[in-house]
């Protein structure tokens, strides 16, 4: 058997080992974290629709983690970041905007008002709730883009009601001259097949549908 000084011997090098790699670790740190911090993050700020509610697997199923691989498919490098919130309304968007903007917003994708208009929010209020998010995400980031994704209600709401809540969409577009996707559930809304049994919320096919509709307008703006 190896006598004490044997030992000693043959632990050094697993010590001088373990140093090295510890060492080599601690000097590449900062590079990792720094090269973390420059990956420039797309927000998708919005509600059940965005955090993928009744899915089996909301972080590989919903639509922005979709557009995450559709990004690394494409070599674009962007960080999805998904601040959607089930049961959100512009209001409470609005509430929550300073959390979210905690992170570095490079692209913010804003995908509020349908619970609004689900509730019958008047939509000039829900219009100003929206132009205040989009002047609190401008005033911390100027130089992010900003997307907003447009939606409309079911004629029961009334027409004048459906009218009124359908302009507002492109009417902040056009304002404050942000990419727009018309109607984030185009091709998917009304469609049984492709939505939960509440008939609101997608499945995952129903989702594919929604990166899609996402993807053309967010694809030019990277």
């Amino acid at each position: 058997m190896p006598n004490g000084r044997q030992k000693s011997a043959a632990v050094r090098p697993l010590f001088r080992r373990a140093f090295l790699f510890l060492g080599l670790a601690l000097a590449l740190a900062p590079r990792v974290a720094a090269a973390a911090a420059e990956t420039p993050n797309i927000v998708f700020f919005g509600d059940s629709l965005t955090a993928g509610y009744g899915l089996a697997n909301p972080g590989r199923e919903a639509y922005p983690a979709l557009i995450q691989d559709k990004l690394d498919a494409a070599s674009l490098h962007y960080r999805v970041v998904n601040a959607g919130l089930s049961g959100d309304t512009s209001a409470g968007g609005l509430s929550r905007i300073d959390w979210a903007m905690r992170q570095p917003i490079d692209v913010f994708v804003l995908a509020l008002g349908a619970n609004d208009g689900l509730r019958g929010t008047a939509p000039a209020v829900t219009g100003r709730n929206l132009q205040a998010i989009i002047d609190r995400v401008r005033a911390k980031y100027p130089q992010a883009r900003i997307v907003v994704a447009g939606m409309v209600m079911p004629d029961n709401m009334g027409p004048e009601f459906t009218k009124a809540f359908r302009e507002l969409f492109p009417a902040l577009a056009e304002k404050n001259k942000i990419a727009f996707v018309p109607f984030l559930l185009e091709g998917v809304g009304g469609r049984r097949e492709l939505n939960q049994g509440d008939g609101i919320h997608p499945r995952p096919e129903g989702h594919a549908i929604l990166a899609d509709n996402v993807w053309k307008v967010l694809r030019p703006l990277l």
